[in-house]
């Protein structure tokens, strides 16, 4: 575990939504890393199935990111690759 420096106005941000949602702010902020984190990593998933899939995940025994990566929700097709950029 390590310490992360954020601004004043993020850190309030994180008390109003943990609050309103019964979180604390570190889990509240754990829980926004984990959505920003899946969007980046599977950019043609909304934001209903990044949290089908941290549910799943969470089913499965936690957030495995290369699992989140490798595997779309079912019948959602994985993003398409960059323009120049092969998919291995």
């Amino acid at each position: 575990m390590g310490i992360v420096k954020i601004s004043d106005q993020m850190h309030e941000n994180l008390r109003v939504a943990g609050n309103a949602l019964s979180r604390s702010i570190n889990a509240q902020a754990e829980h926004w890393m984990r959505v920003g984190m899946l969007t980046e990593m599977n950019p043609g998933l909304d934001h209903r199935e990044i949290c089908q899939m941290l549910v799943r995940a969470e089913l499965a025994g936690g957030l495995d990111i290369a699992a989140a990566v490798a595997d779309p929700p079912p019948g959602k097709p994985r993003s398409r690759p960059a323009a120049g950029k092969p998919r291995p």
